[in-house]
């Protein structure tokens, strides 16, 4: 009882302003929304052109995959924004200090807490800084705009792998240009986000195209199995 009191008090302590973190704004939504889009819609275009179904169906499967996924990544990058409020509240309180005192634990207990409480919170500070992440109180509109910015990314992340199918209905040719054009696409955003993150390129070029090539291979893999 007195260690389910103690975890309440100490969560209420770290928690009375909610904050969040944002490291580089539209960027960060670049980042997150472009690539979610564009992997997601590469694997449900190449696992369902050679599946039995109507040329109709498959454009109406993809089109929903596409849309209700932005739909989650915006409600996703929202709940991101409203905050981190585990770090927000560094010390321990004399009003919550008393408050243990009067649950009798004992003070080298309750210096043992205030001192790992501090240590986390600089510890926390120093990382923020090290990334060179900005700490601002939580906006409503911010969050609903990076929502929408990460939405808009995961849009046109999506509909460029579904391009090769809407230009050819010979849906063996245009898998085999949307392949291509993904992996091209994967390399040239990779470029991109090493600038935006101050990353050697060659590392997040060669991380990402091991990615897209795990998402070719799975739909490869459950196209075989569903054909």
């Amino acid at each position: 009882m007195v260690a389910n009191d103690s975890s309440t008090i100490l969560h209420n302590c770290m928690s009375e302003n909610i904050k969040t973190i944002r490291s580089t704004g539209w960027k960060t939504d670049f980042i997150i929304g472009f690539p979610e889009g564009l992997l997601l819609l590469f694997f449900t275009t190449f696992l369902s052109h050679d599946l039995n179904i109507t040329i109709q169906r498959f454009y109406t499967i993809n089109t929903l995959i596409w849309l209700v996924g932005s739909l989650l990544v915006m409600i996703t990058a929202f709940y991101a924004n409203k905050g981190d409020t585990q770090h927000d509240v560094g010390t321990l309180s004399a009003e919550e200090r008393q408050k243990l005192e009067d649950l009798e634990i004992g003070h080298h207990i309750i210096a043992d807490i205030a001192s790992e409480m501090e240590k986390d919170a600089n510890d926390w500070e120093n990382t923020l800084q090290e990334e060179q992440v900005q700490v601002t109180h939580f906006n409503l509109g911010r969050a609903l705009l990076s929502a929408v910015i990460t939405g808009v990314f995961f849009l046109v992340g999506g509909i460029l792998p579904l391009l090769p199918y809407l230009k050819n209905e010979n849906f063996y040719r245009a898998a085999q240009n949307s392949v291509t054009f993904c992996f091209v696409l994967m390399i040239v955003f990779s470029f991109i986000k090493s600038k935006m993150t101050s990353q050697p390129a060659l590392p997040v070029i060669l991380r990402n195209i091991g990615y897209t090539s795990a998402v070719y291979f799975g739909a490869w893999i459950m196209a075989m199995i569903f054909r």
